[in-house]
């Protein structure tokens, strides 16, 4: 998996080096990020903690068939903390020790359908450390931090303006769907409003009919002697 370009956020967020198939994020006080997930892909990130500290993860999928994603969170020992199957969202707080924490969002279950996943860090209990801005510059430095920014800014741009242009093609749409419904109705309307007078028609005939053929009934029919 190639690397990947990230907005450093209020603490320092910076991509480190991991291991292949692997994104890391150094330690920061609040942190989210967004990917998208191919279907049959794997993603894994790194997060260093400290002994003592609180590591609390919320994970929610945003887009895709079927809305779900596998989700494993392991311990610097290997062990599995929290295992999530098929599950849309989740907010998980574990205590921690010395070491890197794994977690991992799988769609491998999936063949064709791509994920889009937004994630949030919240680490409690991190102690001070004035190193945490020289680490991320040993990594990211001068024009490779803007070029990151506006590179993300663009991204952002593009993905407002893809989901506007959606948003436009829904709306337009609606508005078929809509006049298509107006019309129905309206239709209905005038063809009720017809059949209504149609039918008061006859009932008046009907009406002068019966009243007729009750007069009738009752007149005398014998011709008057002179």
């Amino acid at each position: 998996m190639g690397p990947r370009t990230l907005l450093v956020p209020f603490g320092f967020l910076a991509l480190l080096l991991p291991p292949p198939g692997a994104a890391e994020f150094s330690p920061s006080l609040d942190s989210d990020f967004t990917f998208t997930l191919p279907a049959g892909r794997k993603e894994c990130f790194y997060q260093p903690m400290r002994k003592e500290a609180s590591l609390e993860l919320e994970y929610q999928v945003l887009d895709g068939a079927g809305l779900d994603v596998d989700f494993h969170l392991l311990s610097p020992k290997g062990e599995t903390l929290v295992f999530d199957e098929r599950k849309s969202d989740g907010v998980h707080t574990v205590e921690t020790e010395d070491g890197d924490y794994m977690f991992c969002f799988d769609n491998t279950f999936s063949t064709i359908s791509e994920k889009v996943i937004f994630f949030e860090l919240i680490l409690d209990n991190m102690g001070e450390d004035g190193q945490d801005e020289e680490d991320w510059k040993k990594y990211v430095t001068g024009t490779d931090l803007l070029d990151m920014k506006l590179e993300d800014i663009l991204e952002s741009i593009n993905s407002v303006k893809a989901r506007l242009s959606k948003s436009v093609q829904i709306q337009t749409l609606l508005r078929a769907f809509e006049a298509r419904d107006r019309n129905i109705q309206e239709s209905n309307f005038d063809r009720v409003n017809f059949w209504s007078m149609v039918n008061l028609g006859v009932m008046v005939v009907v009406s002068a009919v019966q009243v007729y053929m009750l007069k009738s009934l009752f007149e005398d029919k014998r011709k008057s002697r002179t």
